[in-house]
């Protein structure tokens, strides 16, 4: 199972401007989580953090009882081992063929064999989807390649935390879509540890088992996807639904009179918000013949014993898609396994 980062009141500056502070999160182990934010909230920024690129102001990120924001450099080193990190442009070696740029960290890091190396490449590439490639250029394969490419590299090292910085940055819907599928898929393969920082709505609502918010240079929320997209919370609303309405503007967000004149002429209909997106998607499935995902059942617990504190209207949309998801899983058990439609003592037991 992947690996619990513990993050507590991280603060982080670069000289007077304070991009974020007192950022406070748990990403479960196992568990897909995504952060979102306007554009300058500093996500990326965190997303260094974690890996001990940037130092924090203040704060602590426990790992594996390691802070790495109060630690040596041999410690963080070691630590390290346990990423996996997927940049915006996959930031590949140009010069490099794609096998020796996936082969890169073995070659760095271990002492492994050519041999050995070459069936581990190999077989990262095959699980992205790029086998036959190996000899290609970055500069000559797409944008979705590279990242893909990007990804394989980020695998060979068998991390169990995986960050990926803006994986639909110049992809198209239908590639952000393939490449979302993907990272569910690795995720019911290895069970690792996923953080995703992205613009994408579509991949927000219906990728991750949590999701948490950057906003005015604070962690506005952070919790299972059930949560998060039954808010009420202005910011989180306006942001999932990508509507005008609310405190997030064109440059920064809105003072109190902005607001108050934008609500009057959405009132009196003189702007186009767009429908609301209510409810909560079904949350996107590893493909057929893959295990399931293990960090569904872990998040899903969290949900029930929260259940209770949350708001009618929340606990209603909640118990509709748990029921909806239970029905899905039970046809996906019939379709793979025959047998349970022709076995009545098995619809009995409760198994079917």
């Amino acid at each position: 199972m992947g690996v619990e980062v513990a993050v507590t009141d991280l603060t982080k500056s670069f000289g007077r401007q304070t991009i974020w502070q007192d950022v406070t999160l748990t990403l479960p182990p196992g568990e897909v989580s995504v952060l979102l934010g306007p554009s300058g909230t500093g996500k990326s920024v965190f997303l260094k953090s974690l890996i001990g690129l940037l130092k924090p102001d203040k704060g602590s990120i426990l790992i594996r009882d390691t802070d790495i924001a109060h630690c040596t450099e041999r410690q963080l080193y070691d630590t390290r081992k346990l990423f996996g990190v997927l940049f915006q442009d996959g930031a590949l070696f140009g010069s490099m063929n794609l096998f020796d740029n996936v082969a890169f960290p073995l070659r760095e890091h271990t002492k492994k064999s050519e041999k050995e190396i070459a069936d581990i490449v190999n077989e990262k590439l095959e699980m992205v989807g790029l086998s036959g490639t190996e000899k290609k250029l970055p500069g000559e394969i797409s944008g979705g390649m590279r990242k893909r490419a990007g990804l394989a590299r980020a695998l060979v090292l068998e991390p169990e935390i995986i960050l990926v910085d803006e994986p639909d940055s110049g992809l198209d819907p239908v590639r952000t879509t393939y490449i979302s599928q993907l990272f569910m898929d690795l995720n019911a393969v290895t069970d690792a540890t996923f953080l995703i920082v992205t613009h994408n709505i579509n991949l927000a609502r219906t990728v991750p088992d949590n999701l948490g918010m950057l906003f005015r240079r604070e962690l506005v929320m952070f919790g299972p996807r059930e949560v998060l997209l039954t808010s009420e919370e202005p910011v989180v609303k306006q942001f999932l639904n990508g509507s005008m309405r609310g405190p997030i503007g064109m440059s920064e967000e809105k003072d109190q009179a902005t607001m108050a004149a934008e609500q009057a002429m959405f009132d009196a209909g003189h702007f186009a918000g767009g429908e609301e997106i209510n409810g909560i998607p079904p949350q996107m499935q590893p493909s057929p013949g893959l295990p399931e995902r293990r960090g569904v059942a872990r998040r899903q617990q969290r949900v029930l014993a929260m259940l209770h504190t949350l708001p009618p209207q929340a606990q209603a949309a909640v118990r509709r898609l748990m029921a909806a998801e239970r029905e899905g899983e039970e046809r996906a058990r019939h379709a793979a396994d025959p047998t349970l439609h022709e076995d009545p003592s098995v619809q009995r037991a409760g198994l079917g």
